[in-house]
């Protein structure tokens, strides 16, 4: 590779004869200073166009162009200073190379091209303006060391020239892992800090200010590629997408307008925020292909410290900028920089050629370069002064890395006397000059604390991450320019201490933050519901379903409320549930129990009636006491209904079932008793029948405790098993909390239900049998009715009981118990009152009027 470029650049030495090439060679901007020993640095401080036209020769300029014709990068003339700044003082330093009489420098451009890097590297080793391969004249021996590559690709170019000779090469630009291969590169040493970190603060950005729909334009190599892998991963992570990646092409390193239409794509894009990622050459370009009425889509450009946004073609380009967040490199003060900054001036420096066409550049005032004296170029003119895209006073990160890089070179260069002294003594105003080789082992070992007080390191022995300040950039009307910090981010702190953003000192477009989303956000009470085949951020809202409410932002799941509360109409918070039950002082408990009291009262009356009449045939029919036993336990079932009224308590929910049970079964096994009775009295009265010891009160009795007992023992076994205790329910009712009775043993509850309807179905059937027994008194017919009404409301109870909740429930059961009982109080013992008082009206008449018949017969 390298012999076959050698022969390019002989065979190409012949094409540069032309006097526009000769005249190029001589004046291209350079500066040196002479020294005992001397450091070699590569800046990219202007840029000169490549022709494309092959015959037109390698290092030939544009047919078109002038000799002079190349354009100043002049923020980048600091480059220059910081290492004029750091030899001056290292040699005002007594204690660094106390043997050597001065530190010197050369100065070449770094040109923006494989061609023009390779020329420049050969000027400098040939030490001659003629481009002499292999050859150097006696002056180049004293250079020790390489400080350049201020990209990756240019590291890469001048190494693989300087890796025949052995030279170090010590790199100020961004760190690159792939350079610190030791087995490719040898030669070559990494001075900045990592940004392996860079991704994570650029993300931590977007989520602060809630950006989700982000452009990306990066270069087309693998350190472009390598961003977009590591941002990439860390936006999913956030839910952040890229809506476009734009990769510049290596070969569009140029301060030109780009053959490569990807400016067009940018700027019709909806998207509102992009970050610039890449190298300083490859990223220029955007200044050249963009037009000067960017700011009217007010987009926000997040750059990094590699791309410097002061810099343009033209002052009104700022406005394209405006509100653009850097991640600037953060970097202690040196000491007596910006003070040896306003003291530069050409009268200070009349030996440096560089120095005077740089100011006069810089002072717009070219056209006295040919026709004034060198003082009299704005001799009174201070870098202070110039605007900020000319020419910035703080120190930048690369200027900064330039000043560690020299002071790494002069204490390797120090210990490597002190070596040499030890060894071998060195005579009086003999001059020192090591071998370039013979640094290296010194160069690895270098590390110090510089007059700043930061820790400095070659490679990546000791390299730290590096912690970035975030700048906006600000054009204001007046056509004035400034940078201004508003966050910083450091890596490896604390969560929530590493990355801080200052939202009041930012300046937008609009009163507040720009949005870059792909859909507008979600609000509380909504969800994200993605689009199918589209991003993550590409999303429609869809409301909460019932019962879930959101409370933030672009939430992706509602979430449900706690049992004890409800969400609001808006479904953006929940509420407290109210406490509810069927209380008395409610309508409808007030309804219920009013119909139970008044049933018991009237089935208390009706018992006083039985009692007053107890010797006539119709209450001694049919057992009289059997009728005075159901009499009371109709008149508990009405009461037991009040139990189920009220707020449940332990003792209400462990009673008020087996009561309701144990009254029901006892009335209905009272009419089972008189049905039977019914039965037998006519089987008995027959001739010759021998079951009238069936007749006796004891048996209809037996039957009532017996049927009774079976209900007992069911009860105390669901009581003992599984009794029923207070519980609430939060479900039946989205706005409530019902305090209801829970049944401990569903079990236990039907068995005992199941039981009175057994005991109601043999009624029914037994009384069925016996509706047509002939007989005055016969109560078949009543009874059959009232257990057809009673089978009736229970049938009708389960469903609907297993229907509703909460407290629905409990009306259900509350109007069975009263509809049922009251059943049985109307069809069989209304119409034995109205037998009692018509019948007996009826016969005091008719004796009354005997009587009087009587009467008047004697009379």
């Amino acid at each position: 590779m390298i012999p076959v470029m050698v022969t390019l650049l002989q065979l190409s030495l012949s094409v540069l004869k032309t006097e526009k090439a000769i005249c190029f060679l001589k004046n291209s901007p350079s500066h040196s200073r002479d020294g005992d020993l001397i450091i070699g640095s590569f800046f990219p401080m202007h840029s000169v166009e490549v022709s494309n036209d092959i015959g037109a020769g390698l290092f030939q300029s544009h047919p078109d162009k002038s000799c002079r014709d190349y354009k100043w990068l002049h923020k980048n003339y600091q480059l220059v200073l910081a290492l004029v700044f750091a030899v001056e003082e290292i040699n005002r330093d007594p204690n660094l190379l106390p043997n050597i009489s001065s530190l010197g420098f050369h100065v070449y451009n770094a040109y923006h091209s494989d061609e023009r890097t390779l020329e420049s590297s050969l000027r400098w080793m040939s030490g001659q303006s003629q481009l002499i391969p292999n050859y150097s004249c006696c002056g180049q021996d004293k250079s020790v060391a390489i400080i350049g590559g201020a990209t990756s690709a240019l590291s890469i170019q001048m190494g693989t020239l300087l890796e025949l000779y052995k030279f170090p090469q010590i790199s100020y630009g961004p760190f690159d892992s792939i350079l610190s291969d030791k087995a490719q590169f040898p030669s070559f040493y990494q001075i900045a800090q990592k940004d392996s970190s860079l991704h994570h603060g650029m993300v931590r950005l977007m989520v602060h200010f809630e950006w989700t729909w982000i452009g990306l334009v990066t270069t087309d190599d693998m350190k472009g590629e390598e961003f977009l892998w590591n941002i990439k991963g860390d936006m999913i992570k956030h839910d952040i997408c890229l809506a476009y990646t734009e990769k510049l092409p290596v070969s569009e390193r140029r301060h030109t307008e780009s053959q490569y239409m990807f400016m067009p794509r940018i700027l019709q894009s909806s998207v509102r925020v992009i970050i610039i990622h890449g190298d300083t050459d490859s990223l220029m370009i955007l200044r050249y292909s963009q037009p000067t009425l960017t700011y009217m889509l007010k987009k926000v450009w997040i750059t990094t410290y590699q791309w410097d946004i002061t810099m343009r073609p033209q002052w009104y380009d700022g406005y394209s900028f405006h509100g653009a967040l850097s991640f600037s490199r953060m970097t202690k003060e040196i000491p007596g920089f910006k003070s040896f900054l306003r003291t530069v001036n050409p009268a200070k420096y009349p030996e440096d050629p560089l120095l005077k066409e740089f100011w006069c550049s810089a002072f717009q005032d070219l056209e006295k370069l040919e026709n004034e004296e060198l003082n009299e170029c704005s001799p009174n003119a201070s870098l202070e002064t110039l605007p900020l895209r000319i020419f910035d006073m703080a120190m930048s990160g690369l200027s900064y890395t330039i000043y560690n890089a020299v002071h790494v070179v002069a204490r390797a260069l120090h210990e490597m006397l002190l070596v040499t002294s030890e060894r071998s003594s060195i005579r009086a105003r003999e001059t020192w000059v090591p071998q370039p080789w013979q640094l290296h082992n010194f160069l690895k070992s270098t590390h110090f604390n510089n007059s700043a007080g930061d820790h400095v390191f070659l490679d990546d022995t000791g390299n730290s991450e590096a912690h970035y300040n975030i700048l906006e950039y600000l054009f204001f009307l007046n056509d004035t320019e400034t940078l201004v910090k508003v966050g910083q981010f450091i890596p490896n702190s604390p969560y929530g201490q590493d990355f801080t953003i200052c939202n009041e000192a930012m300046v937008w477009f609009d009163p507040k933050a720009p949005q870059a989303v792909c859909s507008d956000s979600c609000g509380p009470g909504f969800r994200k519901t993605p689009r199918e085949g589209e991003p993550i951020c590409c999303f429609d809202c869809s409301s909460c379903p019932e019962g879930e409410i959101s409370k933030q932002m672009n939430m992706k799941h509602c979430m449900k409320c706690p049992e004890d509360e409800y969400p609001n109409k808006e479904r953006d918070r929940c509420l407290p549930k109210a406490i509810t039950f069927l209380d008395i002082k409610e309508p409808l408990g007030m309804a219920l129990a009013c119909v139970a009291l008044f049933f018991s009262v009237l089935t208390a009356l009706i018992l006083g009636v039985f009692v007053k009449f107890r010797d006539t045939s119709t209450v001694k029919a049919n057992n009289r006491t059997l009728s005075y036993t159901l009499l009371i336990s109709l008149t508990l079932c009405f009461l037991c209904s009040l139990l189920f009224i009220g707020r449940p308590t332990a003792a209400t929910c462990l009673v008020r079932q087996t009561t309701f049970g144990l009254v029901f079964t006892v009335a209905v096994s009272s009419i089972l008793a008189k049905t039977i009775l019914v039965v037998l009295a006519f089987k008995v009265t027959k001739p010759g029948s021998r079951s009238k010891v069936w007749l006796q009160p004891r048996v209809s009795n037996s039957i009532v405790v017996l049927c009774s007992g079976i209900q007992v023992t069911l009860c105390g076994t669901w009581l003992g098993i599984s009794p029923p205790f207070p519980d609430t329910d939060t479900h039946s009712e989205p706005n409530q909390i019902i305090i209801e009775c829970n049944e401990g043993s569903v079990w236990g509850f039907y068995s005992v239900l199941g039981y009175i309807g057994f005991l109601a179905l043999g009624s029914f059937t037994v009384a069925f049998l016996a509706r047509s027994l002939p007989d005055t008194f016969n109560e078949a017919k009543f009874i059959t009715f009232s257990m057809l009404v009673f089978c009736s409301v229970w049938v009708s109870f389960l469903p609907t009981y297993q229907s509703t909740k909460g407290k629905a429930m409990v009306v259900v059961e509350i109007f069975s118990i009263l509809a049922s009982s009251a059943g049985l109080l109307g069809c069989i013992f209304i119409p034995k009152c109205y037998v009692i008082f018509l019948r007996s009206h009826n016969a005091r008449v008719r004796s009354i009027s005997l009587e009087k018949l009587k009467g008047l017969a004697n009379g």
